[in-house]
């Protein structure tokens, strides 16, 4: 299988989730196909993973954290983003945390496989699979501005997939500000 070192689709059709000089963190980042997109776009970045080979070049762009997220406990802390962006990675029990991340304002992108690629390859362990729905529950709080769950046959390697668009309220009056809301692609 070839290595796809393009941005995820998903992060790419969201442009107004990345303004130059924001925070954002890339969880379960790899090599950094995503975190050197939001880099370029201006925006400082926090990129985890457990790899520390994978990782190290990445040093020099961002602030990169070399932590095993599913056996330690939460490196990030109370930290908040105002993007948080997850790809092809699944741990049920840090979903809470990943939510909580998100800063008043901020942005969670999020997208991996769901139940029914165990029908055409890898994964295929129910525990890496989203159940249908699943991602709406764990974003329950959040504005859900966008959401797909289903065979995306146009992707490069055609997969089950779900992602989520979402945003939390800017905490000033429980609305987003109308120019937030009306740059968004599926509000037009």
């Amino acid at each position: 299988m070839l290595m796809n070192n393009k941005p995820s689709n998903w992060l790419l059709r969201w442009p107004q989730a990345m303004p130059p000089g924001a925070s954002a963190l890339d969880l379960a980042c790899g090599s950094g196909r995503n975190l050197l997109h939001l880099a370029a776009a201006g925006m400082r970045v926090t990129g985890i993973d457990r790899d520390a080979a994978a990782i190290a070049p990445l040093q020099r762009i961002a602030e990169t954290i070399v932590a095993d997220i599913e056996q330690s406990p939460w490196s990030l802390g109370e930290r908040q983003f105002d993007l948080v962006l997850v790809c092809n990675y699944l741990w049920r029990p840090l979903l809470p945390q990943i939510v909580a991340c998100v800063a008043p304002g901020g942005w969670l992108i999020y997208e991996t496989f769901a139940n029914g690629q165990q029908s055409i390859g890898r994964p295929a362990r129910p525990e890496f699979l989203l159940q249908p729905g699943e991602l709406l529950q764990a974003c329950a709080g959040l504005r859900i501005v966008a959401f797909e769950d289903g065979f995306d046959a146009a992707a490069t390697n055609p997969r089950y997939v779900q992602r989520i668009a979402a945003r939390r309220d800017n905490g000033s009056d429980g609305l987003f500000p109308r120019h937030a809301l009306s740059q968004d692609p599926v509000l037009q």
